[in-house]
């Protein structure tokens, strides 16, 4: 059954581990348990752990080879600053191209967010969220700003925890704003409503402080030559 299980499955599956936190910034990703772990060989798995290091979830470290790579606060700011100028350009190419199936799915997850914000379910509204920007990325017709925008909220969620925000219900109007332009076909309206949307929801956003990295114990070879 291993051969059967595609490398974008396994990249897949180790890019989830690495953003909850089941990977660790740092620690290393040998291929042989890493095969182990998800049922598939060594070859899947080296293809993945390339793919991932290109997306800058993986890096490679002298004598340790691929690892997690480290949360850094700098580029952490950066990938906030991107998403300000890509979502709002999201938002007006879903309204010049938006089907009428995304609409239906982006209707449907305002209506359920507007519901849980008056009822309170918190954990239901992340996944919610997540679910609208995910429908509006692929609503804007482009496979690669569908990626691209895809990727970037992938490594906000690894760099971020998202405290939950004291104006849920203002947030889930927005977002129906926000839908309401793209079903208008209102490109410039769709554009600026998600840039304030986005504006306003950055209080939330907590960068994670990654647990201290233990490093390997350097090799008795390198003792020896210290005492020559």
């Amino acid at each position: 059954m291993r051969g059967h299980i595609s490398a974008h499955a396994v990249c897949t599956a180790i890019r989830d581990d690495i953003v909850s936190g089941v990977l660790a910034p740092g620690s290393r990703l040998i291929e042989d348990i890493l095969a182990a772990r998800y049922g598939v060989s060594r070859v899947p798995v080296r293809e993945a752990l390339r793919t991932l290091q290109s997306e800058g979830f993986v890096t490679t470290r002298h004598h340790a080879g691929a690892c997690v790579a480290e949360l850094d606060e700098q580029e952490a700011a950066d990938l906030l600053d991107i998403r300000a100028l890509l979502e709002p350009l999201g938002a007006a190419r879903a309204a010049a191209r938006r089907s009428s199936a995304h609409l239906k799915v982006l209707r449907g997850l305002v209506r359920l967010g507007r519901e849980r914000a008056r009822h309170g379910h918190p954990a239901d509204l992340r996944q919610l969220d997540s679910w609208f920007h995910e429908t509006l990325a692929q609503a804007t017709g482009s496979p690669s700003l569908t990626a691209l925008l895809t990727q970037l909220r992938r490594k906000i969620e690894w760099m971020y925890v998202v405290e939950p925000p004291t104006r849920v219900a203002d947030s889930w109007d927005e977002h129906g704003a926000v839908l309401d332009a793209i079903a208008r076909g209102d490109a410039e309206r769709a554009r600026a409503l998600m840039a304030a949307h986005i504006e306003r929801s950055l209080p939330v956003y907590r960068l994670r402080r990654a647990a201290p990295v233990v490093r390997e114990p350097k090799r008795a070879v390198n003792t020896a030559r210290a005492r020559t």
